[in-house]
């Protein structure tokens, strides 16, 4: 039966899916390889993997539902989408998650072997969904999943639970029939990840073939369009997809490269920064050390130890972790010894919200140590972003001798998005203040301490040096010798010196530019980290009624332009993913006054949600302004 083909491109749109099951279903397999064939089809895309908190929650329930969302089309594609459109639901409790979730008329696919009434009952529902009409408003394909599926591999005498588990595989078959992609980048990714055993291979590629196979059955074509993707227009060059923690770990990794150091990743697991170890420890062919620690205080100072040796010393965690390590990361400060604090934020307080994403450590970043003992603070906006912000957080630590907080989340670290590869050779070298030998001193002091008159950063100098022995450690140190100095008037110099190394940062960064809009006018929407591809889609449709978007890569210090740039408009609106952290921080370093649009759910913004909130603040501007008009009259 032959079935229509429906173009979701003619109006330059975009359609997102969402797959969701148990966490033990393979959703999170399916979505990275459809995820591949979109890639290699030259489709822009953006994805949100959404993790239970429950490690190993109870099968069936609502809480150990996993869930992967994409957004495919010709671009540009900056936010996992909205509503799905197409819903790939493998039980009940995937199906009631989701429903809330997902656009009027969409397109389900069940998996009907598991609505079975227990399945039903643990995932909260009185009746079968499927029956009750509760589905009407939707377009429902009903599957035979894990039949099909038993019955594609039975030739291979696996046992039950191991043929059950190529289901994913035959969805995926079904998914790539829908949308039209080949199936040669799968097949050549199955039969590498299973290349050790010939039957598990043999078996997922065919449940694979027989689940795209079932697409093209005359039952299956009556029901379901399949659905034409355009190819998205991207500049020259080689392109691959890339998860933010792989991005980081590349910059990182090229960072090291940039310096002529070696790398030492330190660290302790915690989600979501976990990914990040993993990756590194991946790269030991790129002179890349890492070392997992006992405990979380232990991977800080052992990053520490690493810089004091001269290597680039980096460590992760996310919040709960990230406040363990305060204690090390003030004598990094006062040691002025370059590090890398990478904060991989997840919904908190304490261990709140593990697998969720959150903007809540801002704060923490800027202010959260003991004493006067600000550091520099970086964002990552984008999962490829995190590339070149690995690079400039390493750059900035080494040039001004300073540990670096940069801030990434949950969403950043999991979600992926096409990324061009860079030309390293447009990348400038990584160096810091010279070691220039002062013969006055023997134990190399006052060369130590002698610090660049525009970065204050002072020179890098590791054990074994010729002539340059000196002093280090936690205590306050002479700020010209290092030397132990419990003088008043020197610690009020040395406090004013470590303030005045995180300004000096912002002689060497960029002014702040606009994404979208002018450099003036009625609305400014102001964001920072991974609130960029909402508000961008939000605000490229409202630049012509006098809206800019503009994004905060250096949170603290700010670009010098930013106060001049924001007082340019008439409103400034700050969404993010907390209860107002940025809103604080720029009222307190820049006397703004700003609004606040924010959201605590642990999930990312909607572009609807943004796109509400201007309309109203421009409907207020514009009330405002006809007030003002009558007052005058």
């Amino acid at each position: 039966m032959e079935t229509t083909a429906i173009d979701m491109q003619a109006n330059n749109e975009a359609i997102v899916i969402r797959l969701a099951g148990d966490s033990g279903d393979g959703v999170q397999l399916m979505g990275t390889q459809f995820v591949a064939s979109t890639a290699a089809a030259g489709s822009d895309f953006a994805t949100f993997p959404d993790y239970p908190a429950e490690i190993r929650a109870p099968a069936g329930t609502t809480f150990g539902v996993s869930a992967y969302q994409i957004n495919l089309g010709a671009g540009p594609i900056t936010t996992a989408g909205d509503a799905p459109q197409v819903l790939v639901a493998f039980n009940p409790a995937a199906l009631k998650v989701s429903l809330p979730l997902i656009a009027r008329n969409a397109l389900i696919v069940v998996n009907t072997d598991t609505f079975s009434k227990r399945n039903l009952s643990k995932a909260g529902y009185d009746e079968d969904p499927l029956q009750s009409g509760e589905l009407d408003r939707f377009q429902v394909v009903a599957i035979d999943l894990s039949r099909l599926t038993l019955e594609a591999v039975s030739e291979f005498g696996l046992s039950k639970s191991d043929a059950g588990r190529c289901k994913n595989f035959y969805a995926l078959g079904v998914l790539l029939w829908m949308f039209g992609r080949d199936l040669e980048t799968i097949e050549r990714w199955v039969e590498q990840r299973f290349k050790k055993s010939d039957l598990l291979k043999a078996a997922n590629l065919a449940a694979l073939r027989a689940g795209n196979a079932y697409g093209e059955t005359a039952e299956l074509a009556a029901a379901v369009p399949q659905y034409r993707v355009a190819t998205a227009t991207f500049e020259p060059g080689e392109y691959r997809g890339i998860r933010g923690s792989d991005a980081l770990a590349f910059g990182l990794a090229a960072a090291a490269e940039l310096a002529n150091r070696t790398l030492m990743f330190c660290s302790y697991p915690i989600t979501p920064a976990s990914p990040l170890l993993h990756r590194l420890a991946q790269l030991g062919e790129l002179g890349v050390g890492v070392f997992q620690a006992e405990d979380e205080i232990a991977a800080v100072c052992a990053a520490i130890g690493a810089s004091y040796a001269g290597a680039i010393g980096v460590t992760s965690s996310s919040g709960p972790g990230i406040a363990l390590k305060t204690e090390a990361i003030g004598l990094a400060i006062n040691a002025e010894l370059p590090l890398v604090i990478v904060n991989s934020q997840r919904g908190g307080p304490s261990t709140g919200l593990p697998t969720k994403t959150e903007q809540s450590d801002l704060y923490q970043a800027v202010y959260g140590r003991n004493a006067d003992a600000p550091i520099p603070v970086i964002a990552a906006r984008q999962p490829g972003d995190c590339f070149d912000v690995a690079i400039e957080a390493v750059r900035i630590a080494v040039r001004h001798m300073t540990p670096v907080m940069l801030l990434s989340d949950g969403y950043l670290a999991n979600a992926a998005e096409p990324w061009q590869m860079p030309n390293m050779a447009d990348y400038a070298p990584i160096t810091s203040t010279p070691y220039v030998r002062d013969d006055a001193a023997a134990d190399g002091a006052s060369a130590a301490f002698r610090r660049n008159p525009e970065t204050l950063g002072r020179a890098w100098i590791v054990p074994g040096q010729a002539d340059a022995m000196y002093r280090v450690g936690g205590l306050e140190k002479d700020i010209a010798t290092g030397n132990i100095s419990y003088d008043a008037e020197n610690h009020a110099q040395m406090s004013q010196l470590r303030a005045d190394k995180v300004d000096a940062v912002a002689d060497f960064i960029p002014e702040q530019s606009v994404e979208v809009g002018g450099t003036s006018g009625r609305l400014a929407v102001v964001g920072w980290g991974s609130t960029y591809g909402s508000i961008f889609q939000a605000v490229r449709g409202r630049a012509s009624r006098g809206v800019s978007h503009i994004h905060i890569r250096y949170l603290a210090p700010l670009p010098k332009n930013l106060g001049a740039l924001l007082a340019q408009f008439d409103r400034v609106l700050i969404p993010e993913m907390n209860m107002g952290q940025l809103a604080t921080l720029l009222r307190d370093k820049l006397g703004v006054d700003v609004e606040s649009l924010t959201k605590v759910t642990g999930q990312p913004f909607m572009v609807t949600e943004l796109e509400a909130a201007i309309d109203d603040v421009l409907a207020a501007i514009g009330a405002q302004h006809v007030g003002t008009q009558n007052e005058r009259t």
